[in-house]
């Protein structure tokens, strides 16, 4: 590294010369990568577009309400099916599981009904009382088509046509749909106390039959009620989870506070605490040597970190406005999650109801093949396909439109990624303008420009939004590309073809080694870009030259900080954690009274603990970005100057000392 402004001869690019005009952050600028910025506003008016032809197709009542074999909803407000909320499987063992259900794929009659059946019955019963009893058939009816009323009618007739179904078993709505009624009772599974039931069939069958459904439906079932009580111990301890999180953000600024006095403390008590250990394993012995010698190798570098850790809370306290510029990023990453989750349902109910050939006959030709309901009982089908029904399949559609939907899906899914990305960069750029205002002030805090954060915002949205969409683009190829992969990866899970596997083993991982090293590249060419406003390509290869000349400087500096940070956001989420532990387990005597009751008391200490570790990770990426930003100025100012009076350091009077230089010039000490 190249020290008092001479030249290297490094690989990576000359350094800086001296510029006595620069002060920092130049605020005389120009549009940067114009052409991404009109590309970028293009697609967002492409994306409002794809949003309002979703909304124009899309009918999300395809989701909320169940559909009935004739392609109608159940509940439906203005129709038949108005006070018919539940849908109802004329019969549940032709389906494979609960997934089948749910996804309306089970090959069997299905109708809109007002309630589940409540008890065990059968047509071949229901026809035998008959005769002496008609209240039999009124309850029985409920679950045949509209308008059956043959009672008399044969039953094999009647399962043919599938007039009704041939039985009927306590059931319960679940998702809008009847389930039966499982129980378990001292380890036996069973339906409304039993262990058997009549299929209508003529056959006695066991319960077990339906134990594929079982298994699903019994869990879920159950995850109600615990999701009832769960519910009831957010309603009785919110306050004090928000009391909770409120401290995780007190003690958050304090541990940045504190870091610009505790940095070096705490690193060299954990690396003591390191070699102590590791010295009592005789094993280990040499890897504590190598330890011992990285340190005293790297010990000057070491300093260099700590010193910029400490540098950076104190840029924050100047600037305390940028702890809250996460906020901002939220709320846009919120507003692009819930367009693209609101355009993604429109576009997956777009389809028209497709109707499909139902036939009790497994050597019917005609079976699963497309029909129409209104002309289907002119064809032969019913000819040649005795008791064969068109029914409601599912949705889907054959026009122009139809044919793009997976399409107009995948570029949803890439907007979206863009657009997250962008909102990022947005904060990155934005609060790298800020902390370099800082560091670049001659004079601190009296040098720095007022309002520094908003200044830094207009200035990235005004000048750099193209270059900000150039650096977030390439990230979303990426990860679009990532997840295809996974996509492959999960569909050919059961393929025996060992060359396949591996070819896309390697790609994920090439992939992911990708998007991290363009995360580390973009953030560094936002922090250039900020700096001296220049388009994203030069910034990243300025960015990238820069850091290559400082290479070990870099991984110190990363490893300090993510050790630090990680301390930070264990000591919030834990400590906290702790703290919310001993108060909802009524552990903490002043507090007794106070604490609420529970049902589980997991419920808001691991909401404490996660919403902590959140807030905690949402200061300290601020804290982070101001560690990085300081140290490519520091790196900068290195190049650039050498500390005389013609051409004075911009650092910290603790960064001098560090470099064994004496400052020159008549510049006030930093804080």
């Amino acid at each position: 590294m190249a020290r008092k402004g001479e030249a290297s001869a490094s690989p990576y690019g000359e350094p800086r010369k001296f510029d006595p005009k620069f002060r920092g952050p130049i605020h005389n600028r120009h549009c940067t990568d114009v052409v991404c910025c009109v590309i970028f506003i293009v697609v967002i008016l492409g994306y409002i577009a794809l949003g309002i032809l979703a909304w124009v197709h899309g009918d999300p009542r395809k989701v909320v309400y169940p559909t009935d074999s004739y392609g109608q909803f159940c509940g439906q407000k203005d129709t038949i099916n108005e006070n018919k909320t539940i849908l109802f499987y004329f019969n549940i063992l032709r389906c494979a599981s609960p997934i089948v259900l749910i996804n309306l794929q089970c090959p069997t009659t299905q109708l809109c009904v007002s309630k589940c059946p409540d008890r065990f019955a059968t047509y071949i019963d229901m026809q035998a009382s008959y005769r002496y009893n008609k209240s039999y058939w009124e309850y029985y009816r409920q679950f045949c088509k509209p308008g059956f009323n043959k009672p008399w009618k044969s039953v094999a007739q009647v399962i043919r046509d599938e007039d009704c179904p041939s039985m009927i078993i306590p059931s319960r709505p679940f998702l809008k749909r009847c389930f039966p009624d499982f129980s378990t009772k001292n380890g036996i599974l069973t339906v409304a106390n039993q262990t058997t039931f009549k299929d209508g069939r003529g056959k006695t069958r066991n319960v077990t039959d339906l134990r594929e459904a079982a298994n699903g439906i019994n869990n879920v079932l159950d995850a109600r009620s615990v999701g009832m009580k769960i519910f009831e111990d957010y309603a009785s301890s919110w306050h004090w989870i928000l009391i909770g999180l409120f401290i995780a953000m007190v003690v958050s600024l304090l541990f940045l506070v504190l870091l610009r006095f505790t940095a070096g403390v705490l690193f060299w008590i954990f690396i003591l605490g390191v070699v102590g250990i590791i010295g009592y394993v005789i094993i280990l012995c040499v890897v504590e040597v190598i330890i011992i010698l990285m340190l005293i190798f790297l010990r000057n570098r070491i300093r260099i970190a700590i010193a910029l850790l400490q540098e950076g809370s104190r840029a924050i306290g100047y600037i305390m406005s940028t702890l809250f510029y996460p906020i901002i990023t939220f709320i846009l990453i919120a507003i692009c999650i819930s367009y693209w989750a609101v355009t993604a349902v429109f576009l997956s109910t777009s389809g028209e109801p497709v109707y499909k050939v139902m036939a009790n006959q497994t050597l019917c030709k005609y079976a699963n093949m497309t029909c129409d309901p209104e002309t289907f009982n002119t064809t032969n089908v019913t000819k040649l396909c005795l008791g064969a029904q068109c029914t409601f399949a599912f949705y889907g559609g054959e026009s122009l439109y139809h044919k793009y939907i997976l399409i107009f899906q995948l570029s949803n899914a890439f907007v979206f990624l863009w657009l997250v990305n962008f909102a990022i960069a947005l904060g990155q750029c934005t609060l790298a303008g800020a902390f370099a205002s800082y560091y670049w002030a001659f004079r601190k805090p009296a040098d720095i420009p007022p309002c520094p954060l908003f200044s830094s915002f207009g200035r990235a949205i005004r000048y750099h939004t193209g270059s900000l969409a150039f650096g977030s683009l390439i990230l979303a190829i990426v990860q679009l590309i990532r997840i295809i992969l996974e996509y492959l990866d999960h569909k050919l899970k059961g393929t025996q073809n060992s060359f396949t596997r591996f070819l896309l083993c390697c790609l994920k991982c090439c992939f992911w080694c990708l998007e991290k090293f363009l995360k580390f590249i973009n953030r560094n060419a936002y922090i250039m870009i900020a700096i001296y406003g220049k388009n994203f390509c030069t910034s990243a290869k300025e960015a990238f030259f820069l850091l290559m000349r400082n290479v070990l400087r870099v991984a110190v500096l990363d490893k300090v900080t993510d050790f630090l940070l990680f301390l930070g956001k264990l000591l919030v989420a834990g400590g906290v954690g702790v703290l919310a532990f001993f108060f909802f387990t009524h552990r903490i005597p002043a507090f007794t009274q106070e604490a609420p009751t529970l049902n589980y008391y997991w419920v808001p200490l691991l909401t404490v603990i996660i919403g902590s570790y959140l807030i905690a990770h949402g200061f300290f990426s601020v804290y982070a970005m101001c560690v990085d930003t300081l140290f490519l100025c520091f790196c900068e100012d290195l190049e650039r100057n050498d500390g005389s009076t013609a051409k004075p350091y911009y650092m910290s009077a603790s960064l001098h000392r560090i470099l064994g230089k004496k400052e020159l010039s008549p510049k006030k000490a930093m804080g």
